[in-house]
């Protein structure tokens, strides 16, 4: 009994033990599947987050780089043909070389001015984004990282921009943006994910950007609200919806969730740092885990430990591929890692720019191309050399006693003046900027520099300094008159209060001042919420809705003549008008400010009145000194010759000496005749006055031929007769222009054109010289083209200068033609009374 008992007892307990063995192994191999299952849910979002990371950080260097270049800067400056095409290329061998979707620079508004994909459908050239937050960040100094559908393209991408620095002013003029495609990391993103199993990139609204199941893409993992849904839209980030609900809803289980069709999912999620609010995504289906957890309790005892071996050889398996197949990965990440590098330092040697790198010890690690060769060193003559061997000796003494252990503590350094000397001994000043390179341990291991060369920045603004010291001696007495003018001017304007206004953007007033209830006899009560025709005159009320309504369709600000009616008359005034904005810059009204200028207009006219009574003065001027020298130089001068030829005859046959020197004073004195004649005829051709216009400008064209061996053409159309006035401002705007290509230009062809054109008398002047800019004109060969406008102005007639470098330079002028034969007279026809 006692034997039962124990063999009882003994039975009973090896069935506990058995059933507490199955128990703990039960809870272990419970536990154990929730933490493989929450290990690899954070192993592969951790992964994926990590490639994605590399990812986006790829671009950022080239994209830092590009906005740095000179090229970009000029075309952000001066906006031409060959700029446009210096930095055209650029952008194709970023985008080649980067294998990027698009590269572009977009201006400080926001619109594109320049693209790799200028040549296709979906362009960008002239598109504006200014709406898109990575342009709004860059136009405030800061690099940026934006993930978006393409507006244009409508393609998934990946934004890099930065900011463009003017180098003279330090401000923002521009943004050069990197466009990446997304589908490349969303492969490798993905590729991982196995058929039960789901990984997501979402947005702080939940919006699926990139996913294993690209039927989910653009699809919602939350139910959005109404408000939401607005903000999603309105961000315009990706596309215009409708991101429908994928059905997914919060379960009590920890980290669990129910499908549309009540099935669990586990769910797991991470921040994903660069984007704040952005989260990666784990899904797995839930009936694998299950199926896992509960397996060995399916079977018996001896199936249970087949299984056990089975299992165990499965996992085996399992772990080799997983192994391989990680190894794989880091080996393709390796290759890619690579490539990356082998396109940075390819874009880092060939990029047109100054770029060197240097040891915390000064020496050179680095140089690229255009480093070398502007400095005229080969790259083996610079490495492991100390950078400051290539500087000036006072440069030299800040770089290692400042600027280097400095730039060594902080990591940056900014637009630091240098003066590098080249191979060939001449000294080039340039400014500096540098970035720090970090180890693992945060330690500076090197920098990336960047060097622009100001050499001629520098030369133009010397020369420029002498070339303003210089017209400013040459124009003090201009000076003194315009000073005396601007004074009267200034003297009306100062003691003319202005009339203010402010308008909603139903023309309805807002707010006016003294003066406008003055003006128009109204208090700002008795207008307020009225309209200009509630109680203005017809004509003025007509006139301000009109321009009111310009600006709020521009979103401009005009400036704008007004005439007012007044008690002693019909006043001019000068208003510039400009729309109202509210914080979120949505239009709200137009304010306005008007100044009376009636009596500044009665002043111009005066001025233009003495400007033409000089002009009249100076042609009667040069007349009477080319008839005085004409006629008593002239008779005097042939007087002399015939006194010379008789003495020269008298003393032929009894001093010939004398009668040679008689014979020399008569050649001298011809020359002198014909010296005087050309100056006459050039103070005042007679061909003007006695056959006309035409006639003096063939006169001029073979004149300056003559004189200058330069060929001249002139073409003209039959022309109606010509006043005097109209027919002197023709001639001496040709002659100024002649004499400007001839002393300037370096032509080698001149074409004169005068025809009609509809109601207008149309003068063009074209030569194919070196060209000028007509706005930077500052030296005294500036004032022919002060005196072209002066004589154009005069007879109210608009020109038009235009000059291109080393392609000539085009001069038009347009008379109307009422102005230029109303008051035609005989010497228009070629008539005149000796």
């Amino acid at each position: 009994m006692r034997l039962r008992s124990i063999i009882l007892t003994l039975t009973s307990l090896a069935f506990l033990l058995s059933f507490l063995g199955e128990y703990f192994y039960y809870s272990r191999v419970k536990v154990t599947l929730i933490n493989d299952a929450n290990q690899l849910a954070s192993h592969k979002i951790t992964d994926s987050k990590g490639r994605f990371t590399t990812f986006l950080a790829e671009q950022l260097k080239p994209v830092r780089s590009l906005a740095g270049l000179n090229e970009v800067k000029k075309v952000l400056i001066v906006k031409n043909d060959v700029n446009l095409q210096d930095v055209d290329k650029i952008l194709d061998l970023f985008k080649v070389t980067l294998e990027a979707d698009v590269c572009y620079i977009m201006d400080i508004k926001g619109v594109t001015i320049a693209s790799s994909n200028r040549t296709d459908s979906d362009t960008f050239v002239g598109k504006s984004f200014a709406f898109r937050p990575y342009f709004q960040q860059a136009t405030k100094g800061k690099s940026s990282i934006y993930m978006a559908l393409g507006v244009e393209s409508s393609k998934r991408g990946v934004y890099y921009s930065y900011p463009v620095v003017d180098s003279s002013k330090q401000q923002t003029i521009g943004v050069v943006v990197i466009k990446a495609s997304i589908e490349k990391i969303e492969n490798e993103f993905t590729r991982t994910i196995s058929s039960d199993e789901t990984l997501l990139l979402t947005d702080s609204h939940g919006i699926i950007f990139i996913t294993s199941n690209k039927d989910w893409l653009f699809h919602s993992l939350w139910q959005l609200s109404t408000d939401g849904k607005k903000q999603v839209a309105d961000s315009r980030q990706f596309g215009s919806g409708p991101w429908p609900w994928l059905g997914f809803q919060d379960y009590s289980h920890g980290n669990r969730l129910l499908d549309s069709t009540g099935h669990e999912l586990l769910f797991f999620e991470q921040h994903f740092e660069p984007f704040p609010d952005w989260k990666i995504i784990y899904l797995r289906k839930l009936p694998s885990t299950k199926d896992t957890l509960f397996a060995p309790f399916r079977q018996k005892t001896g199936v249970m430990i087949l299984a056990f071996f089975l299992l165990v050889i499965f996992s085996i398996v399992v772990l080799y591929q997983k192994a391989s197949s990680e190894i794989l990965r880091r080996k393709e990440a390796e290759r890619a890692l690579s490539t990356s590098e082998t396109r940075f330092r390819r874009l880092y040697l060939h990029t047109p720019a100054l770029l060197h790198s240097i040891d915390p010890s000064g020496r050179l690690l680095s140089v690229s191309d255009y480093w070398s060769e502007v400095l005229g060193y080969s790259r083996e003559e610079v490495l492991g050399r100390n950078l400051t061997d290539f500087m000036t000796s006072e440069s030299k003494e800040r770089a290692e006693h400042s600027v280097i252990p400095q730039f060594f503590q902080t990591g940056f350094c900014k637009d630091v003046a240098y003066n590098f000397i080249k191979k060939d001994g001449r000294i080039i000043d340039v400014l500096l900027s540098a970035i720090a390179e970090y180890d693992d341990q945060g330690r500076i291991t090197r920098s990336l520099t960047v060097l622009v060369d100001i050499t001629e920045l520098k030369q133009t603004e010397k020369k420029l300094k002498e070339a303003g010291e210089e017209l400013t001696r040459y124009s003090q007495n201009l000076a003194r008159q315009v000073r005396e003018r601007t004074t009267e001017i200034s003297n009306i304007l100062r003691y003319t209060p202005a009339v203010v206004y402010l308008k909603d953007t139903e023309g309805r007033y807002l707010l006016i001042n003294s003066r406008f209830e003055k003006l128009f006899g109204v208090h700002l009560d008795a207008v307020r919420g009225k309209k200009d025709k509630d109680f203005l005159e017809q004509t003025t009320a007509k006139q301000f809705e009109k321009n009111d309504n310009q600006v709020l369709q521009t979103l401009d600000p005009l400036q704008v003549e007004e005439q007012i009616p007044q008690k002693d008359g019909l006043h001019t005034y000068i208003s510039v008008k400009f729309p109202l904005f509210d914080d979120d810059g949505t239009v709200i009204g137009v304010g306005g400010i008007a100044t009376d200028i009636t009596e500044l207009k009665k002043a111009q006219n005066k001025l233009r009145l003495m400007s033409t009574n000089i002009v009249s003065s100076q042609e009667r001027e040069r007349t009477a000194i080319a008839r005085e020298l004409h006629d008593e130089l002239g008779q005097a001068l042939t007087a002399l010759r015939m006194d010379a030829v008789w003495l020269s005859k008298k003393m032929e046959g009894q001093q010939s000496d004398a009668a040679l020197r008689a014979q020399e004073m008569a050649e001298l004195i011809d020359k002198a005749i014909d010296e005087v004649r050309n100056m006459a005829v050039r103070l005042r051709p007679g061909v003007l006055d006695d056959l006309g216009l035409i006639a003096a400008l063939e006169w001029l064209v073979d004149d300056f031929e003559k004189r200058f061996s330069i060929p001249c053409t002139f073409r003209h159309q039959d022309l109606p007769a010509i006043n005097d006035m109209a027919s002197t401002a023709v001639y001496r705007i040709t002659q100024e222009a002649l004499t400007n290509a001839a002393r300037h230009a370096d032509a080698s062809h001149v074409e004169v054109n005068l025809a009609l054109k509809g109601r207008e008398l149309c003068l063009t002047i074209q030569d194919n010289g070196k060209g000028f800019d007509p706005e930077a004109v500052n030296e005294p060969e500036g004032l022919g083209l002060a005196g072209i406008r002066e004589r154009a102005s005069l007879m109210n007639a608009s020109i038009a200068i235009h000059s291109i470098s080393e392609q000539g330079s085009h001069i038009e002028v347009r008379f109307q033609l009422d102005q230029v034969t109303a008051i035609a007279n005989t010497k228009s026809t070629g008539a005149k009374d000796d």
